[in-house]
């Protein structure tokens, strides 16, 4: 059984369609990235899952379970983290949390609270009220939420969207820690450094239609070559080389290569033209390049 699956799902607001025929097959237990830029269809998608908005047409499910016909068990095996910071500003942390267990029915679950509270860091803010917190803290409280009845399949849209580098540490290390405990992992993000290190496999979004979907090694793979970046004394490229010159910005020289081998003529001329090496930098490609490549050519 899959954790997601969704099967030639449309979604129109008014002219714009929104989501052109999506289909995806998410395993359980997957670390998912699912990319775009802004407009592609995410929220909307995501939104579609949670039971928040209603497909044109198509079927979503969740473990099995129709997030339309059966909504109650489809809402309760997902956690959605959303992009949006809201939240109701007369309760603490603690009652934030007890009240989302409610929800879902569950009571006496403090010591699952309190867990989680424990994880993201947010000991000292408990019993603080929600409309005294930064937006960092009130980020943490978002995904306490999403977590709070140990949904099998969480949903992190643009989590870390403005907060400071040791939330972003603290938030990974337990959500990595969930996946190693067989939670399905369901990530949006504009940092792609994150979803490169984090996601196994990856979809991209554009204009409502996935236009790519494979595994990550696969996808850094399709992008041939590398980079290499020089500072040279005197600050000087032979014109040999210039066709290779991508850049030349803070004193170093960008150089795109077809691969490692061809590294080996680039210093011979640099040493028959007199000039010295002074760093040298290796760059593969990155999933920033290949999205950039992939959203630039569909």
């Amino acid at each position: 059984m899959s954790a997601i699956r969704i099967q030639q799902v449309h979604k129109h607001f008014g002219q714009v369609h929104a989501l052109c025929g999506v289909d995806l097959d998410i395993a359980q237990g997957e670390f998912f990235a699912l990319l775009g830029p802004n407009g592609a269809g995410k929220t909307t998608l995501i939104s579609a899952l949670a039971g928040l908005t209603r497909a044109d047409s198509g079927r979503l499910e969740v473990l099995g379970f129709d997030v339309v016909k059966q909504y109650r068990e489809a809402r309760r095996a997902i956690g959605v983290v959303p992009q949006e910071l809201v939240f109701d500003p007369f309760f603490t942390v603690r009652e934030t949390l007890r009240n989302q267990s409610g929800y879902f029915g569950l009571r006496h679950n403090d010591d699952w609270i309190d867990e989680i509270i424990q994880h993201l860091d947010l000991v000292t803010k408990a019993d603080t009220n929600m409309r005294a917190l930064s937006g960092g803290m009130k980020r943490r409280v978002l995904v306490a939420q999403a977590l709070v009845h140990k949904p099998p399949v969480i949903v992190l849209d643009e989590p870390t969207a403005g907060v400071d580098v040791e939330l972003r540490q603290t938030l990974w290390a337990f959500i990595q820690k969930l996946n190693r405990d067989g939670h399905t992992i369901v990530l949006t993000t504009h940092y792609l450094e994150e979803a490169e290190q984090l996601c196994s496999r990856v979809a991209m979004l554009k204009q409502g239609r996935i236009v790519a979907l494979d595994s990550t090694s696969n996808l850094l793979a399709s992008v041939s070559g590398i980079h290499v970046r020089l500072r040279l004394q005197p600050d000087a490229l032979p014109d040999a080389l210039a066709p290779m010159l991508g850049s030349h910005d803070d004193g170093m020289h960008t150089l795109a290569l077809r691969d490692y081998a061809e590294l080996e003529g680039v210093l011979a001329q640099l040493r028959q033209a007199g000039v010295a090496v002074q760093e040298m930098e290796l760059m593969r490609p990155d999933l920033e390049e290949v999205f950039v490549q992939i959203m630039g050519r569909s």
